[in-house]
């Protein structure tokens, strides 16, 4: 995550600390407001029984996901703001919609326990997602820690075939 600061070397070879301005920075946020429309897409189709639109919603928003962060590296645009935008985008795109697509494609036939198993994927991503929060400032950036919600969603619309 960037914190707002740039380290330069003066021609006396002292480290010169710039302020940057903090803000919201808008570029990667709108790859991410992008892929948030994706998940809310995927529910609202779901609740019409258009499933295929659904799974479609779904991989648009894995496609934004993808490129988000990227953008923000690119551009030096990481901010505390747009990794917690990201990760309820990823809540909602990769955990709630899921879950309900689910549900409402064959779940709702078992009754209880079909919005159980629902709710138990919803829960799994949230707390997936939690966890990966609480560790960014632990863990060490150059391994990848987890499966990425994107590959969850993925792999929960590719099983229900």
């Amino acid at each position: 995550m960037h914190d707002g600061e740039d380290l330069e070397v003066s021609d006396s070879g002292a480290v010169v600390v710039k302020k940057r301005r903090k803000g919201i920075y808008i570029l990667p946020n709108l790859f991410t407001l992008a892929a948030l429309f994706g998940g809310f897409y995927a529910i609202v189709m779901a609740m019409d029984g258009r499933f295929e639109q659904a799974a479609i919603g779904i991989f648009c928003a894995m496609v934004l996901d993808s490129l988000d962060g990227r953008v923000a590296r690119m551009t030096n645009t990481q901010s505390a703001f747009g990794e917690q935008m990201d990760s309820l985008s990823d809540m909602v795109s990769f955990g709630a919609a899921p879950a309900l697509i689910a549900y409402l494609w064959t779940l709702k036939g078992l009754g209880r326990w079909g919005w159980i198993a629902a709710f138990v994927y919803c829960a799994c991503a949230a707390l997936r997602l939690a966890r990966f929060n609480v560790n960014t400032a632990v863990v060490d950036k150059r391994f990848f820690q987890g499966m990425p919600s994107p590959a969850a969603a993925r792999w929960s619309l590719a099983s229900s075939d």
